[in-house]
């Protein structure tokens, strides 16, 4: 899979932008503020339809204007011509001239993997950042989770609305709460059985980089111990105090550990930056081995921030996707970019919001 061709209209600081990207090593090279990221995020947009600043549809719109329009040409197998346009009082999404009306008939359109500096919450950061990481993960690898997500979370929004009211309607809150629980048992069973799948490639990847001796594993730690159903019921009092469902999977915890100590409160900066780029790296190898092929990489300017050691790590992952015609994108300033990437490079000059094209070159490591 790879991005053939990107338009922006009004997105962040591009009024225009039309540019053709064929598949290999795309290096955006340019000073900070100069647009940079901000490609980075439209591709990551038409893959999830989120941007990963964590910032909603207004944010991305250019200054002055209604709204941002980012359409693309994806090549496969096959192509598919995609557009998404977004303002306050309208937003639209095609696939191939028919319009979305379901998420869960566009995720997979774009596959997608983007390392930032962001992904250091996935480490630092509250549960939320990890559970949003393993459903993200599951809804673009199983068809099936993201309604059940859907189902479930509908459900909760339901249920606390009635637990805040002054006079609960118990006949309600028990209808919500069997479907709360219903669908909340089978998105811990589908995480559940998961974390296990996922645990030795996060592993793995993390021997890669940092070539340290920890060993590494993911437990999962469902919020509901036992029986969710009766967890919920013995929690009825708790929930009237504080007027929200205080258990389900929206209170699961994800928790890494390094010799079977939380990372959180145990590993060094250096081990939670690793820590954060390895659950990157196996999410992508994830990806790559359900579908046979490699995500487009999207790559803002973490290589600039590992040593050596650490960034030989990351290299094999980067480079099978360029053995695989796939897309690698990497934003870095001429100073910061990786010599060691030796191999053809598509280079790229951003500046105040233009894309300009330089010529392609072979560099060898340094």
């Amino acid at each position: 899979m790879h991005l053939a061709h990107l338009r922006l209209r009004d997105f962040r600081n591009y009024a225009r932008l039309d540019a053709d990207f064929p598949p290999g090593f795309h290096l955006l090279l340019g000073n900070n503020a100069q647009g940079k990221t901000n490609i980075l995020e439209a591709i990551y947009l038409l893959a999830t339809l989120r941007s990963f600043r964590g910032v909603g549809g207004a944010q991305m719109v250019r200054h002055g204007q209604k709204g941002y329009f980012v359409g693309a040409s994806v090549v496969g197998p096959g192509t598919r011509e995609i557009k998404l346009y977004w303002s306050a009082s309208e937003r639209r999404i095609s696939l191939n001239g028919q319009p979305i009306r379901r998420l869960t008939d566009y995720l997979g359109a774009v596959r997608a993997v983007v390392f930032c500096t962001e992904d250091q919450q996935l480490v630092k950061g509250p549960g939320s950042r990890r559970r949003r990481f393993l459903d993200l993960l599951l809804s673009q690898t199983a068809p099936a989770y993201l309604p059940l997500l859907q189902r479930y979370l509908r459900a909760l929004r339901s249920r606390n609305a009635l637990l805040k009211q002054r006079v609960t309607d118990e006949a309600a809150l028990d209808s919500f709460t069997r479907e709360v629980v219903a669908a909340g048992n089978e998105i811990m069973r589908w995480r559940r059985e998961f974390t296990p799948r996922l645990s030795p490639l996060v592993r793995l990847a993390y021997r890669k980089i940092s070539n340290g001796a920890e060993d590494l594993r993911l437990d999962y730690q469902p919020s509901a111990k036992v029986d969710f159903a009766v967890e919920l019921a013995q929690a009825r009092s708790r929930e009237r105090i504080f007027r929200t469902t205080v258990c389900g999977p929206h209170r699961d915890e994800l928790r890494l550990l390094l010799d079977e100590k939380p990372v959180a409160q145990f590993a060094s900066e250096g081990q939670k930056r690793t820590l954060a780029i390895a659950l990157k790296m196996a999410q992508a190898e994830y990806v790559t081995g359900l579908h046979g092929a490699p995500p487009i990489l999207v790559i803002d300017d973490v290589m600039g921030e590992l040593d050596a050691k650490r960034r030989s790590g990351l290299l094999p992952l980067i480079e099978r996707s360029h053995q695989a015609s796939s897309q690698v994108f990497m934003t870095c300033t001429e100073e910061n970019w990786p010599r060691e990437l030796g191999r053809q490079l598509h280079r790229w000059e951003v500046r105040a919001g233009t894309l300009i094209r330089i010529e392609d070159s072979i560099r060898g490591p340094m």
